[in-house]
């Protein structure tokens, strides 16, 4: 047996949950650090978690994304990809991870400046796509995702070692307050929750489509809840939500008649590489955490 001797400053998946204090900053670029981010919400982002952008993208540019959604959920090649999650209920596709390696109109999206480069700002360096994908929530019975935080799964299955990087999820469908939104505990972000008991091998192909390993107790949950509230998340098709890593987040159900779509990007510091995981048997697969480091341009 291999002894791991880094010093892993967020430990979980151990035999009881345990809460460790926010070891790194929220905001990574020095004050006053030009880019598209006013002050004031880089200060909102800071204290709560998040930023949203009412209008990100033009609802010219949300038609030509949604049509290339279509396009690829209705392939069936990529259907058969394992890169393509499935609803288990309706057998509906869920989600198209890798989205802008295969997709040369996504790609465009993640190297575009105003998503782009709010990243780097936040983060205080270039970045590299840790993830992406493309997700449908279809309407009439689409499986919500339990309370998690993400970075709880990418330092444990994907050996992130800091809470350097950050995710924007942009919508190519109203979110209205009924179809399974987006759900932040606000100032969560500012504690880790280390989750109890082991990775199991190969838990991905599980926890894509319901999350498990990793989740926290019923009795830490209502904790959070009771001291940070829960926000909900609205908006129209084009606005995006800007969250940290950290973040305890979730979504219910979507039992409503009007599906919910959003581009889901991951971007992490190329100062913050991912490296072994820390509290599991083996990486997941590269389409749902990146070992390639190169910096987007």
């Amino acid at each position: 047996m291999t002894h791991d001797a880094r010093v892993d400053l967020y430990p979980t998946r151990g035999t009881a949950e345990l809460t460790t204090p926010r070891q790194d900053p929220v905001i990574w670029s020095a004050p006053g650090a030009p880019g598209p981010v006013a002050a004031q919400d880089l200060q909102g982002f800071e204290r709560d978690g998040f930023l949203t952008v009412d209008q990100l993208i033009t609802p010219d540019e949300v038609a030509v994304y949604r049509a290339e959604l279509d396009r690829l959920i209705a392939d069936p090649a990529v259907r058969a990809d394992e890169r393509s999650i499935i609803e288990p209920k309706s057998q509906q596709v869920r989600s198209v991870f890798e989205v802008h390696r295969i997709s040369e109109v996504f790609a465009r999206l993640v190297a575009d400046e105003r998503v782009v480069g709010r990243a780097r700002q936040i983060l205080g360096s270039d970045v590299y796509v840790h993830q992406s994908r493309i997700n449908v929530k279809p309407a009439f019975g689409a499986s919500g995702f339990y309370w998690h935080s993400d970075f709880e799964t990418w330092h444990a299955e994907d050996g992130l070692p800091r809470m350097r990087a950050v995710s924007v999820s942009i919508a190519l469908t109203e979110n209205h307050d009924t179809n399974g939104g987006l759900m932040i505990m606000p100032g969560s972000h500012k504690s880790f929750l280390g989750c109890a008991g082991e990775t199991p091998r190969d838990n991905y192909k599980k926890s894509l489509r319901m999350q498990d390993a990793g989740t926290p107790s019923d009795e830490a949950l209502t904790k959070m809840a009771d001291r940070h509230g829960i926000k909900l998340f609205t908006g129209r098709a084009g606005s995006a939500t800007w969250f940290d890593c950290n973040c305890m987040h979730g979504s219910g159900d979507n039992i409503t008649p009007y599906p919910r779509s959003n581009v889901f990007i991951v971007f992490n510091s190329v100062e913050n590489a991912a490296e072994e995981p820390f509290a599991a048997p083996a990486r997941r697969p590269e389409f749902i955490g990146a070992r390639d480091f190169t910096p987007v341009r």
